[in-house]
């Protein structure tokens, strides 16, 4: 009954994660079944023909079978690894298995190697699939082919971290490409929520709707996660600031113009445009109040080494439009794309790219800090030499003691 508000909190969020992905396993492992074999059972479809409609389900799961058709072992694959993925990432979450170093690594190997598996079959549906044949579009094509390289490159930048010995790191992007991972669930979750709060929606819609936000959710979870399992108040070497307040004024500045140029134009395209800003807007305003109230109770408790990671992530996200804004431009006149089409994808890869990048610049503070350690052990350890002056008065007190002892041999 004692129990920290703080430790309750973290274990109701594990349940609730633990829950989510256990309830989801058997849904990736079936959901392509169908496809291969009319009739096979597929325990998504039939929840979600309840949760809605049959009809819902229907007309949204009829335009699939061409493009799986193309590629539908490696989807079969890629869909039954990410169900085993789903049970994987919970277990490494669990403080009994992470005690146990060797068990902890073996699961690790297990899990990077089904990563790997698995978005080596989500490959092969990109490559064979144009954009335009993507489950709700080349909105939805550019944010799988997203999500793969963000899960992929996290899982491999996670094993360069163990094998350098950096644990705080590894444990950021294993947490990182997990919640890549987790926008598969939490996805699934809102093609039975959003009909229910938007009556009319087709699949597709719900899947323009959740990919407004889906990135801004999924990494600030793998942020507080990180937040919630490093208990240190300071790092080593890591001294000051890397966004001292001009820079994240200047960082919030470019973020706001790019948030204007995002409402502007999303307003221009009537009630669609304005539900899918919504849909972006409330989940990043709930980010940024986070992110800025934890960095500066960090600050005021002197634990800067939390604040700084705060920090770092908040410019980040403030970028975030601005990146967005940037991409809907290129996709639009490198791609063909029409302008509400790009700015949807340049709007939804832009906070899951920016936690990304985040990511990295904290990884190489901490290298840094760890340098810059090593660097003072070896010059306090180092013998300093002695002044060329001092040696210099040595040396002459010698030579005059010699000449001195030398004319008095030679007088006697």
């Amino acid at each position: 009954m004692n129990r920290p508000r703080g430790a309750t909190w973290r274990r109701t969020a594990t349940i609730a994660v633990v829950v989510v992905c256990v309830g989801y396993a058997p849904i990736a492992m079936t959901e392509l079944w169908p496809y291969a074999h009319r009739g096979a059972p597929a325990l998504g479809e039939w929840l979600l023909s309840r949760a809605v409609s049959p009809r819902y389900v229907a007309d949204a799961f009829a335009t699939r079978i061409g493009p799986y058709g193309r590629s539908l072992a490696a989807m079969i694959f890629h869909s039954v690894l990410g169900g085993l993925l789903m049970l994987l990432g919970p277990a490494q979450l669990f403080s009994a298995i992470r005690r146990r170093i060797r068990l902890h690594r073996v699961l690790g190997v297990v899990y990077a190697l089904t990563v790997y598996a698995s978005m080596a079959g989500a490959a092969i549906y990109l490559a064979r699939t144009a954009p335009r044949d993507a489950f709700s579009g080349p909105a939805f094509w550019i944010v799988l082919a997203t999500l793969l390289v963000g899960t992929v490159l996290s899982v491999t930048f996670g094993i360069l971290a163990a094998v350098g010995t950096f644990p705080d790191l590894h444990q950021r992007w294993m947490l990182l490409s997990y919640a890549y991972l987790m926008s598969a669930p939490l996805l699934r979750l809102e093609w039975s929520a959003l009909p229910v709060l938007l009556p009319g929606l087709s699949l597709a819609d719900v899947n323009r709707i959740a990919i407004m936000h889906l990135g801004a959710v999924v990494t600030l979870g793998a942020l507080i996660a990180s937040r919630a399992m490093d208990k240190r108040d300071t790092a080593p070497g890591v001294r000051g600031t890397w966004v001292p307040m001009p820079v994240l004024a200047v960082a919030h500045v470019a973020g706001a113009a790019g948030l204007a140029w995002i409402v502007t134009s999303s307003l221009g395209w009537g009630a669609t445009g304005f539900r899918l800003l919504a849909a972006y807007l409330i989940p990043f305003a709930a980010a940024y109040v986070t992110m800025f109230v934890c960095q500066r109770r960090a600050g005021r408790d002197g634990r800067s080494w939390a604040r700084e990671e705060w920090r770092l992530h908040l410019a980040a996200l403030c970028l975030a439009p601005l990146f967005s804004a940037a991409a809907a431009l290129l996709f639009e006149r490198f791609t063909g794309l029409d302008r509400p089409t790009a700015l949807t994808a340049g709007v939804a890869i832009g906070c899951g790219m920016l936690a990304f990048a985040a990511t990295t610049v904290v990884s190489l503070r901490v290298m840094f800090g760890r340098e810059l350690r090593k660097r003072e052990r070896l010059t306090i350890a180092a013998p300093r030499p002695e002044p060329a002056s001092r040696l210099a008065d040595e040396r002459s007190v010698a030579a005059t003691t010699a000449t001195v002892v030398r004319t008095r041999t030679e007088r006697r």
